[in-house]
């Protein structure tokens, strides 16, 4: 990926669709308004189209706006649609998977395991 995930504060997966026809602005403004987030906080935000064969993702890295767009030819996401809110936060890994085709929840995934000390 062009963006070096590591610098993104969190990334956040809009649950709902959005018209693809929307740009930079566009999003902005949903992120802001209906999602009450900071678009210029370096977080990521995902959007899809009612197909679910479309992504946006936009970015601000500090100096300007990234928006990255997928279309796949066969196939769908993999989209969260029984959340109660708006967004969900995804971390790096599950970005991953989301754009290679999978589930961003993988029954079988193994966890990471932090702050453990190996002797």
């Amino acid at each position: 990926m062009i963006i070096n995930t590591s610098d993104i504060k969190h990334i956040y997966m809009a649950v709902s669709t959005v018209d693809m026809r929307k740009s930079i602005d566009g999003l902005s403004m949903l992120v802001s308004q209906a999602f009450n987030l900071d678009v210029l906080d370096g977080c990521m935000f995902i959007f899809t189209n009612k197909h679910r064969n479309r992504i946006k993702l936009l970015y601000y890295d500090g100096n300007g706006f990234w928006l990255l767009f997928k279309r796949l030819e066969k196939g769908n996401f993999k989209w969260i649609t029984d959340d109660k809110s708006d967004t969900r936060l995804i971390d790096e890994r599950q970005l991953r998977w989301l754009l290679d085709g999978l589930a961003i929840d993988q029954k079988y995934a193994l966890k990471s395991e932090l702050n453990r000390i190996v002797i």
